[in-house]
Parts: structure tokens; sequence; C-alpha cells
């Protein structure tokens, strides 16, 4: 038990290393492409790789196993990542990385609402989230001012909840038993289904020829096989594993790996205040993860 919870660690830490770093490719390929572009795109690859690598058909035991996995695809592939998206043409950058990281505070409540099986909250991840927040809020907001924008803000808090939702989602189709990447492949299936009528909203154009662009193919390869395929297989082993808050706190490892890949790739300076939201960022995760595992020992 104790090694199949390192695995999860691993597994929840390797997620959130690619994750930091797809900012990256998502910037190369916005040049030429639309948030909404890149994402159906990424998902759809996402989909196929995993219906290569995992053909066979899953057989549900019932309809509301099948809700629950469209209630994933809904929020977890469709909503979250298009109010992330909409947020940011609406607010600044760092106002929407500050707020998402609000989702583990969202899937702590939410895990004490519906699932019983995560265990009591004690102080320490309460104090772990403010410590983590602050850092966050430093690296965020480094060398910026904070500019609230009403519309932009309350949209990135949607998106956070929506994430939380997921989460809480997510651990309970683990319950059922199936394989994670067959789970995985349908909550994909139903997240791109979702997708289709935004398409008609945000001007999408099919345009493949793009992708004869090297940089443009292997930018959205990573995020298609890297980051949607592989890392929301690993993610959803980790919340099997670990539970939907113990997993959920490495968001706040997001911002800290952004800010070391911008150093090693980007070449960017670096600050004493980043580095000190650094050290308060995992700092935060630590303390967080102390609680879960006294929650534990208290059961």
């Amino acid at each position: 038990m104790e090694s199949r919870r390192s695995v999860g660690h691993l597994a929840a830490l390797f997620t959130i290393i690619i994750w930091g770093t797809t900012f990256i490719s998502t910037k190369v390929l916005l040049v030429d492409f639309k948030p909404v572009e890149i994402l159906f795109f990424r998902f759809v690859m996402g989909f196929a790789a995993l219906l290569l690598v995992c053909p066979h058909r899953m057989k549900l035991g019932d309809c509301r196993q099948e809700v629950t996995f469209v209630l994933a695809g809904l929020c977890g592939i469709c909503l979250y990542y298009l109010l992330e998206n909409i947020a940011l043409t609406y607010t600044m950058a760092s106002n929407v990385g500050v707020i998402i990281s609000v989702a583990p505070f969202f899937t702590a409540i939410l895990s004490r609402l519906f699932l019983r099986s995560e265990g009591k909250l004690r102080a320490n991840f309460f104090f772990g989230f403010v410590v983590a927040m602050a850092g966050v809020a430093l690296i965020s907001f480094n060398g910026s001012r904070l500019e609230l924008n009403p519309t932009g803000d309350i949209l990135a808090v949607l998106a956070a909840f929506v994430w939380a939702c997921y989460s809480i989602l997510t651990r309970k189709i683990s319950s059922f038993g199936y394989p994670v990447i067959l789970t995985t492949r349908r909550t994909f299936f139903y997240g791109i289904l979702f997708m289709v009528p935004a398409l008609f909203f945000f001007d999408f154009e099919i345009g493949l020829e793009r992708f004869a662009d090297m940089a443009h193919l292997l930018n959205i390869l990573y995020l298609g096989l890297g980051a949607s395929a592989f890392c929301f297989v690993t993610w959803n082993f980790a919340v099997k594993a670990l539970g939907a808050v113990k997993t959920s706190v490495y968001i706040y490892m997001v911002p800290v790996i952004t800010v070391v890949t911008s150093v090693l790739v980007l070449k960017e300076p670096v600050t004493w205040v980043s580095l000190v939201g650094t050290v308060m960022a995992v700092a935060g995760l630590f303390l967080s993860e102390y609680s879960g595992k006294e929650s534990r020992e208290n059961e």
C-alpha cells in the first residue's frame, strides 16, 4: 500500500512537471492557432493515442457510471480549459495563475461533502494552502501590479471550481475498478463531444496544413501525446492512489515549474521575489501533504 502511494506521488509530480512546461508549446502555437484550436487538436490527438494503446471496449455497470464519465468529460476536458482560455482574454495571466491555484481548496471542500473516503481535513492543510497561495502570488505578480478584472477573475474562479469537480468525479470513477487508460479515454470522448458546439462560437478552422511546420507539429504532439494522453492517465492514477485532495495540492507546483522552465529554456532572470515564492509554494505543498498523512493515521 505504501509503495502504491509512493508511485502515486511520483505520478502526480511527473504530471505537474509536464503541465508546468506546456506554456512554452502553447506560446509557440498561439502565433498561428487560436486557443480553442489548440485545445481541440490536443485532446483529439490524445484520444486517438489512448485508443491505439488500448483499443479494448469498456462495458459499464450501470447508467450512473456513464453519467459520472459524462460529467467528468464536461468538467475536466471541456469547461475547465474553455473557462481558463476565455479568462485569459479578459484578465492578466498572473491573475489566472493565482486564482487557478485555489483549486485544491475547492477540492478539499467538495471532498468533505461528497467523499467519505478522503478522511478529515486538518489545520495543516489550510495552513499549507495559505502559505502556498502566498508563494504563488509572489511568483505570479513578480514585477507586475495587481489589476482586478471582475469578468476574467470570476471565470478563473469558475475554472478552479470546475477542476475541483473533475477531481472529485475522477476519484469516484477510480472506485469503479476499470483500467485507468480506459477511463481516461472515455472521459476524453465526452469532453471532445461537449467541445464541438463551442467550436462554432470561436471561429474554429481545421487548417491541417499548418502542421507542415515542424515546430507546430512537434509542439502539438507534446501537448496531445504528453500533456493530454499520458499526463491525464498519470494524474488519474495519482488520484486513484492518493485521493482527490492529496493529489490536487500538487497544483501549487505549477507556477514553480513555470519559473524554473522560464529560467532554463527562455533564459529569464531569477529574482529574489520568485525565489521566495518558490520556497513558499513548495513548503505549502509539504504542509498540506503532512496533513493528509496525519489524517490517514487517525482514520
